[in-house]
């Protein structure tokens, strides 16, 4: 499928490319700016002409769900709005602000609060997210504030009849999953019975469809992490962690994936140590034995830890991803703020480098 008429007229004339934000069977996302009413903005594009013929059907009804919904939801402040749509392409606007399981908002009370106010939002437009489980499609604004994105699976309804009251349920008790898990001491008695009770819709799918589903993903499609790495991530990275760490110059390393242009996937390996020649020490190594290595290996005197020690693979994250602007909301003191414009200055992923500052 190739973008034509109109939608090829339009991204010509008025998107921007910018950074590769995901690639799959669906769609590819990108992140640019647009030009709307002589006006530029940051904004988020997905486009179909990428996806294999086979999974084309699939693909166009995933897009029309996710059209039908932003288009319900214009205004309302709860999600991205949505500039332009095609037929094949569409374009979002973009929320500033980093996922969930990036932001990890432990002990905030009044990001739930938020969080909840866009779900009434949502229950007013007559729409249910249904992917609310993924912590990635909760967002945390520079503002404190919750968004919701990627609307794919989301349902419009004009009637608040019983499917529409269960879905929205679900909504509500996954978005509770999340409070527990990061504000529980902000769960009411309420809450509880809530999270305590599953939909007779919900218990029937763990039980059949999600069965299914898991199968289908993990099996046909490679979807088997949060972070998109699928079989690679998951099953290679592990493999060259202990490689590399065998090196008696690594003190630790890290590896995370990212979205390619060329090969789809690609693993970014930051590595702890020291030595001029260390990379390429690495790559010998690497080179030649399966798995495959590292598309880019970064070496640093220190990588970002939290208070416990471990590695801050939230930060890692968004500079594989070149997404850097995002970071400084995740900062907490100079010397970490220091140690990380540092990563984000030598960073290997360029090909996909977008003009957003430095970010650190």
């Amino acid at each position: 499928m190739q973008l034509t008429g109109d939608d090829a007229k339009v991204l010509s004339e008025r998107w921007s490319a910018g950074a590769l934000l995901k690639r799959d069977v669906f769609s590819t996302v990108e992140r640019g700016r647009f030009r709307l009413d002589g006006t530029e903005s940051g904004a988020i594009l997905r486009r179909l002409d990428q996806v294999p013929w086979w999974s084309a059907p699939l693909a166009n009804h995933l897009f029309n769900r996710e059209k039908r919904a932003l288009a319900a939801i214009r205004g309302l402040r709860v999600g991205p709005e949505l500039l332009w749509a095609g037929r094949s392409a569409l374009v979002r606007g973009f929320i500033d602000g980093v996922a969930l399981h990036l932001a990890k908002p432990h002990g905030d009370a009044a990001y739930f609060r938020t969080a909840k106010t866009a779900l009434r939002k949502l229950r007013r437009a007559g729409v249910c997210h249904n992917d609310l489980a993924k912590e990635q499609n909760w967002l945390r604004g520079t503002d404190g504030a919750a968004y919701l994105t990627d609307f794919q699976l989301a349902a419009c309804f004009k009637r608040r009849g019983k499917l529409y009251r269960v879905l929205a349920y679900e909504d509500l008790r996954h978005l509770l999953k999340h409070k527990r898990r990061y504000a529980p001491a902000a769960l009411t008695p309420k809450e509880h019975k809530v999270l305590a009770r599953k939909s007779i819709f919900s218990r029937v799918w763990l039980m059949t469809g999600k069965k299914v589903y898991v199968a289908i993903t993990r099996g046909v499609f490679n979807f088997t992490d949060r972070e998109g790495g699928g079989k690679r991530l998951v099953n290679d990275a592990p493999v060259l962690i202990d490689r590399i760490k065998a090196n008696p110059a690594v003190r630790d390393v890290a590896i995370v994936a990212f979205a390619d242009r060329r090969a789809g996937v690609g693993l970014y390996a930051f590595v702890e140590g020291a030595g001029d020649n260390l990379e390429t020490s690495l790559r010998t190594t690497l080179a030649g034995a399966k798995p495959q290595p590292p598309e880019h290996i970064q070496i640093a005197p220190a990588l970002p830890r939290d208070a416990d020690g471990a590695i801050r693979r939230e930060i890692l994250q968004l500079i594989a991803m070149n997404q850097v602007d995002l970071i400084e909301p995740l900062l907490h003191a100079p010397a970490e703020r220091e140690l990380v414009h540092s990563l984000c200055e030598e960073r290997k992923n360029l090909r996909d480098r977008f003009n957003l500052g430095n970010g650190a």
